[in-house]
């Protein structure tokens, strides 16, 4: 073939023509890809069962009698399996009552706590006044200070009036807000456009009014998540029930760990750990309900 004939029959043809080494490079870029996501596959199945595997020893631990518990030998998985643990789980104790107590001081403190954080992240983000600053400084303060360290001087303070062994100290703790949640709102609500509330006081609205009809009902995926957070932090709490609460009256976290014991006083683990299935499932149900709004919480904020 002639250089003229090969020239044309390059022009004739509709679609590029590629080296044999395009082709191996294409191939080889492909298999690194591959490779990768193998491998990126392989850590995350790893770290899962990693987290995973906790909380499957657990429910195989729920399943196990006395017997299976301490002969010594590892299994994956008890045979037989004991399900009536869960029934003694529920009748060794007054699991509902405690659950009951529980539910009422989570709900409560978590709306009180939702309400009240929102009320003063819309002063700290649409309102002025003198030492608003200071003041968000001392919030931010709060931040940085975990709780534990002033629960003993606020035992002592609510032994001095007369609210220990009750429920007000958890009212209380409602009322006057949770810093991070004060915080989270306040970020939100800055982030507002003053167009807002311009058009509400020009059809003669207060603030109180521009909050709960304009402010608060816009911030439904931060209420979602602020209820969520404050009902699962009285939930699992364990240090203020015991240290303020009576044994008639206290929480279910108090009664799991010190219910389950045998006759000489040591611990029943396979109760506990069926006790401690059962007291996750309305923690499970609740975020089951409102994770839509959870997580749109979090995307918005991400989007902005």
């Amino acid at each position: 073939m002639t250089l003229k004939e090969l020239q044309s029959s390059k022009r004739a043809c509709p679609y590029p023509v590629q080296s044999p080494g395009h082709e191996r490079g294409t191939r080889s870029r492909s298999g690194i890809r591959r490779r990768s996501t193998i491998l990126v596959t392989a850590v995350l199945v790893f770290i899962t069962a990693l987290v995973a595997f906790p909380m499957y020893w657990v429910l195989a631990t729920a399943f196990k009698s006395p017997e299976q518990l301490y002969s010594g030998i590892a299994v994956l998985w008890p045979l037989p399996s004991h399900i009536e643990n869960f029934v003694e789980a529920l009748t060794r104790i007054p699991f509902l009552p405690y659950m009951l107590n529980s539910l009422f001081l989570a709900t409560v403190n978590g709306v009180l706590t939702t309400l009240s954080s929102a009320l003063v992240g819309y002063g700290f983000a649409r309102l002025r006044g003198p030492g608003k600053g200071i003041l968000f400084g001392v919030l931010i303060a709060m931040m940085m200070m975990p709780g534990i360290v002033t629960l003993i001087p606020t035992y002592l303070l609510f032994s001095q009036v007369g609210l220990v062994g009750n429920y007000w100290p958890w009212v209380i703790w409602g009322l006057v807000g949770s810093p991070y949640l004060i915080f989270l709102y306040r970020q939100f609500f800055a982030g507002l456009p003053k167009e807002l509330e311009e058009a509400a006081i020009l059809d003669g609205c207060g603030q109180f009014r521009i909050f709960t009809r304009i402010f608060l009902p816009i911030s439904k995926p931060i209420v979602v998540t602020a209820f969520v957070m404050s009902f699962l932090a009285v939930w699992g709490d364990f240090i203020a029930p015991n240290l303020l609460l009576d044994q008639s009256n206290t929480t279910l976290a108090v009664a799991l760990s010190s219910g389950y014991v045998n006759e000489r006083g040591f611990p029943l683990n396979n109760l506990i750990a069926a006790g401690s299935i059962l007291y996750v499932i309305p923690v499970v149900l609740v975020f089951f309900f409102v994770q839509q709004r959870y997580t749109q919480s979090f995307s918005s904020a991400g989007i902005k």
